[in-house]
Order: structure tokens, then C-alpha cells, then sequence
């Protein structure tokens, strides 16, 4: 059985730390550097970058913020945002990255997906999937795949997104819920039990975390192999060596640090 992942979630905007709302407003909440650093300190299992710029996207800032993090942390390292081609995923690790994630570039180009994983091994490749929920149930898309940061809604199943990514050789999926993004209500935990019907390869639920007992029934309830907490960390007292051992105390094994 795979042990247990804990995950920061560091969100890129114009060089800053930022923790977003249901993918909307934001609010500054640090240095990543500094950030980086004290996660570190913090014995974390691994740490997401991600850049969340709008406009002008591309690989420029979280290239140049690789090597930094890299001298204050010595955690895995998965950076996203603005990769569109395998030229861009190779520079990013050649700086340092351990691991790409690809969002809106999954949905145009699923071979991106096969060359990084192919080159660098299939753990090297994280697809990220933003989702909302339609109104009921009864409709035949009920969860809806949205790319370029939840702004653009794309026609293909979830189901069928999940089967394509992992036929061209995803290693993980990112679930990020676009309605309990930064609300600290708890995790969309229907949401994680479904996709974990149709995922072959371990999942990482983001999307929602308040607080401990929440990060409880989303690994106990679904079985995810990682949390990616926002939130929880920058809004709180909370961190990860607390987080787990909260967690522990249930049974919850985690990687050894």
C-alpha cells in the first residue's frame, strides 16, 4: 500500500504568493521562497508550484523560481502552469522541477502527456483536472472539466478525460473542485470517490481543507493517496507535522520524510 502523501499548495501570481477563491479573488499570503523554506523545516512530503497567471502565461517565472527553492528545500518539487510543449517540461526539470503538471494542455495535446513520460518516467507527469458540478445528478455530465485557470469549459466526460490521460501515460491526477476552492468547508468527497472508481494511478484531492478532520474523511472515506492543502496552511496555526500527526493517530500511514 502506498503511505500517505501530506502537500502545500503554493499558488505563482505575478511573483507572488497567493491563495485563491473558488479560482476567482485572491488574497497575498507570502515570499514563495520564504515559504518553500519553512515548509521544508516542516519535513513535507512534497510541495506544488503553481502558476495561476491569466495572461501572458508561460514558463518564465516558475523557471527562475526553481533554482531558489531548490537551495531552501530539499522536498519534490511538481511546478505547473503555462507548459504547452515538452520543451517547456524538459527546462523546467533540467532547472530542478521533479515533477510536471499539465492542465489545459492535457485536453489540446494528450501526446505532451506520452513524450514526458516517456522521457522522464511516468511518476514525472501530474495531470491536473478543475471541476465543477452541474446543477443535478441526473444530467449525463453532472461533473464539468473547465481549463486556462476554471475559465473555459471543455466538452468531454470526466470519465473519458481520466481514460484518454492515462492511456497516453499519466502518473497522478490533481482534482482541484473550482466551487470548494479557498471555502475551508470540507472536500468534495463525492467528487474524490468517483474519480478514484476510474483512476489506475494515485490521486491527489485538493480543494477545500479547514482542518484536520476534514483531511480525515477525505483519506479515509476515499482512499486518495495525497491531500494538496492551501488554506489549511496559510490561514491557520496549521502545518504538516501537525497535520499527520492528527492524522497518525487514526491509523493514516505516511512516507517517511
Amino acid at each position: 500500500m502506498l503511505k500517505k502523501r501530506i502537500i502545500p499548495m503554493m499558488l505563482l501570481l505575478d511573483g507572488k504568493l497567493v491563495k485563491t477563491c473558488q479560482f476567482d479573488t485572491w488574497r497575498n499570503v507570502g515570499d514563495p521562497i520564504k515559504s518553500a523554506s519553512v515548509y521544508n523545516s516542516q519535513y513535507t512530503d512534497e510541495l506544488v508550484l503553481l502558476n495561476i497567471n491569466r495572461e501572458k502565461r508561460s514558463i518564465t517565472q516558475l523557471a527562475a523560481l526553481i533554482p531558489q527553492i531548490a537551495k531552501v528545500s530539499f522536498m519534490p518539487l511538481a511546478v505547473g502552469g503555462g507548459i504547452n510543449c515538452f520543451e517547456d517540461a524538459a527546462y523546467l526539470i533540467n532547472q530542478g522541477a521533479d515533477k510536471i503538471i499539465i492542465n489545459s494542455s492535457a485536453y489540446e495535446n494528450t501526446s505532451l502527456i506520452s513524450q514526458i513520460a516517456n522521457e522522464f518516467g511516468q511518476q514525472a507527469i501530474v495531470v491536473s483536472i478543475d471541476i465543477k458540478c452541474a446543477k443535478s445528478p441526473e444530467q449525463n455530465d453532472y461533473y464539468q472539466l473547465y481549463s486556462h485557470c476554471g475559465k473555459q469549459l471543455e466538452p468531454i466526460s470526466l470519465k473519458n478525460h481520466i481514460e484518454q490521460c492515462q492511456q497516453a501515460g499519466a502518473g497522478e491526477f490533481m482534482l482541484q473542485s473550482i466551487e470548494h476552492d479557498g471555502m475551508m468547508a470540507g472536500f468534495n468527497i463525492e467528487l474524490f470517490k468517483e474519480v478514484m472508481t476510474l483512476a489506475q494511478v494515485p490521486v491527489i484531492g485538493c480543494s477545500g481543507s479547514g482542518n484536520y478532520q476534514h483531511l480525515r474523511e477525505a483519506f479515509v472515506e476515499t482512499d486518495v493517496s495525497a491531500i494538496g492543502c492551501g488554506s489549511l496552511f496559510n490561514f491557520s496555526d496549521s502545518n504538516p507535522i501537525r497535520a499527520k500527526n492528527y492524522l497518525t493517530n487514526y491509523g493514516i500511514a505516511f512516507k517517511k520524510v
